[in-house]
């Protein structure tokens, strides 16, 4: 019987401050890594106000899932194969292709629901559609298929960067048009089942990169 291995290379990760060496002392232990993204996080977070509503055991909580997602996002998302630059500041930022920025989007879809109050499904008649929205359809539509990719090529960083155009899709759909405001209630409604889905792609893609969400940010 013939058995086929596969043979999966990795690429080296770096610090700003250069190459990690075990002879010179500058190799980074993981816990003590990790334990620098939960305060990296919080800093961050504190600095721009986010928080300031949640008890302190909420903050702690959810200091800890933006500090660990922040770090497994940031080398989940370049092809395994590669090298590349860790910098654990540039990987917290609330802007850009990192995952607190992925979080706050999945945070503020799931606001949007909330303040709604229910989501009822909409009549599909009579619904003019923005180029937005259709980006944003278009992108959903891919999810499946884009995970099939990801599992061939053993590449997160295919389902990451994904992930990443959908969150970009969803708030140029968020910033450009009205939601809860809209008069036509068909089209709210459709707005908010189209913000509940895309809410939902997005934590089940960061569930398949073991990432946890945030309920607030």
């Amino acid at each position: 019987m013939q058995v086929s291995v596969s043979t999966l290379s990795y690429g080296m990760v770096d610090l700003p401050e250069g190459k990690m060496k075990s002879r010179e002392g500058t190799v980074v232990d993981a816990d003590d890594l990790l334990e620098e993204m939960i305060a990296t996080a919080k800093s961050i977070s504190e600095t721009q106000g986010k928080l300031s509503d949640l008890s302190e055991e909420e903050k702690a909580d959810t200091f800890k899932k933006i500090g660990y997602g922040a770090l497994k996002y940031f080398l989940l998302k370049v092809d395994p194969r590669k090298g590349m630059m860790f910098n654990p500041e540039e990987s917290v930022d609330f802007q850009g292709n990192t995952g607190p920025f992925i979080q706050y989007t999945y945070v503020r879809a799931q606001a949007v629901i909330k303040k709604a109050g229910k989501v009822v499904k909409p009549t599909m008649t009579n619904l003019l559609l923005s180029p937005a929205e259709k980006k944003v359809i278009k992108t959903l539509h891919d999810y499946p298929s884009v995970i099939q990719e990801a599992a061939k090529l053993y590449n997160p960083g295919v389902l990451s960067n994904y992930i990443f155009e959908l969150v970009k899709d969803y708030n140029s759909f968020y910033q450009s048009t009205n939601i809860l405001k809209e008069e036509n209630l068909d089209l709210v409604d459709f707005r908010l089942n189209f913000s509940s889905l895309t809410a939902r792609v997005i934590h089940s893609g960061m569930k398949l990169l073991g990432i946890d969400m945030p309920e607030k940010m």
